[in-house]
């Protein structure tokens, strides 16, 4: 196992579902955060990032072995879980692997192939998934001395503003198909992703 972490990002509402969940709809007879989990940890330790407790993604994760973060300012947005969780990755990893909880075609193969580009391609900071047409997209791993730079972001616009400002020091690695981009954010996604699946 790889000794750099993945930080799953939990701890966001789901405010495109009208009211449901996103991360506990259903994917082959297991939540979708839950299943994340368990792609992510074949692959290298865990550390989720998740909204404030009692919630029931908690739940989701019961049994694993992953370091779960409670994220109190969770409804800031994506960045609040980027700054929590980076404060628990161990000081001996040398970069982070940032996961998005709801790609739900990433596989285990997918994040092992791009952790290991961070030693095929050493003189790079930045080192993410992209399309197999190479749109980039996710997972993103951050070399460590990005790190401050990530922990003073504020709102929901993610670690883009840092991507952009190394533009010149990242790797794309391409992932089969769609796998890097397709996120499922609405009802409508989720049932043109299930129609899918079934033909």
């Amino acid at each position: 196992m790889t000794q750099l972490p993945i930080i799953l990002l939990a701890a966001g509402q789901s405010s495109r579902m009208g009211g449901q969940d996103k991360l506990l709809q259903i994917i082959d007879d297991q939540p979708l955060l839950r299943r994340a989990a368990l792609i992510a940890g074949q692959a290298a330790p865990v550390i989720v990032a998740l909204p404030p407790a009692p919630h029931p993604r908690y739940e989701a994760l019961d049994g694993l072995d992953m370091q779960k973060v409670e994220i109190p300012d969770a409804l800031e947005g994506m960045n609040a879980s980027l700054r929590g969780a980076l404060a628990h990755v161990p000081p001996e990893a040398k970069a982070a692997l940032i996961l998005l909880a709801d790609l739900p075609d990433i596989t285990t193969e997918d994040l092992l192939a791009v952790l290991s580009a961070v030693q095929a391609h050493p003189d790079n900071l930045i080192w993410r998934g992209a399309t197999e047409d190479g749109k980039p997209g996710h997972p993103v791993i951050f070399d460590r001395s990005l790190f401050d730079q990530l922990s003073r972001l504020t709102g929901d616009e993610g670690a883009q503003s840092v991507v952009r400002a190394h533009a010149d020091k990242v790797h794309l690695h391409a992932l089969p198909a769609q796998h890097a981009l397709l996120d499922l954010d609405t009802p409508a996604d989720w049932a043109a992703w299930r129609a899918k699946r079934t033909i």
